[in-house]
């Protein structure tokens, strides 16, 4: 059984941690995207 209050707590920070990770990703096929572009 996990204790609510530590959900409550570990929510917050997965969720950013996700978006945080979610945009860098991004960013990053971005980048590679106008890499490959760039050499053709």
């Amino acid at each position: 059984m996990i204790d609510w209050r530590l959900l409550v707590v570990l929510a917050p920070i997965a969720i950013a941690l996700g978006w945080a990770l979610f945009n860098i990703a991004q960013a990053a096929l971005g980048q590679i995207q106008n890499y490959l572009n760039k050499q053709s």
